[in-house]
């Protein structure tokens, strides 16, 4: 067999979920890192579509220190976005049930899987964090839903890139 002539293994790319997945991780450990959140803070206005954006995208927020009820207390919302996300990924039918790679349904899966992510990590990082009341864990699960909303567009269309 000729070395330009090797079959072709499916194996070598990675599914929707998996795809989506790391879009997910490099979205948060990019956009909700220290560095970002404080050039975001620092050089976008707030009264712009742009600059509301890219706060926005550093919603998910971590930090490296462990003020205000340790590190993984502070973390906790980025740690579990990334788990739901990538949980929710693997568990919504749509990407598997797809058998045309590069669907509009992996695109939709992991855009509504980053939604359900956002609301459901903010709601339990509420919850589990310091002085947890109802109204702020309803409050912080609007806001993370509106999150996943408008930035899982990109997560679904990491999906895109993955076999079904």
């Amino acid at each position: 067999m000729a070395l330009t002539n090797r079959p072709r293994r499916i194996g070598r790319y990675g599914t929707a979920a998996g795809t989506g997945a790391l879009a997910a991780l490099v979205l948060v450990a990019v956009c909700g890192s220290p560095a970002y959140v404080g050039w975001a803070q620092d050089h976008t206005d707030p009264n712009s579509a742009g600059g509301w954006f890219l706060r926005l995208l550093g919603w998910p927020a971590w930090r490296l220190s462990g003020e205000d009820g340790g590190l993984l207390a502070g973390n906790l919302r980025a740690v579990l976005l990334v788990v739901l996300a990538a949980t929710f990924l693997y568990l919504l039918p749509a990407a598997q049930v797809a058998r045309v790679q590069g669907s509009v349904s992996q695109f939709f899966s992991g855009w509504a899987a980053y939604v359900l992510a956002g609301g459901l990590a903010s709601l339990l990082a509420a919850f589990l964090g310091p002085d947890p009341t109802l109204l702020a864990a309803l409050q912080s699960a609007g806001t993370g839903a509106s999150y996943g909303f408008l930035a899982g567009w990109i997560v679904g269309t990491a999906s895109l890139g993955g076999r079904a």
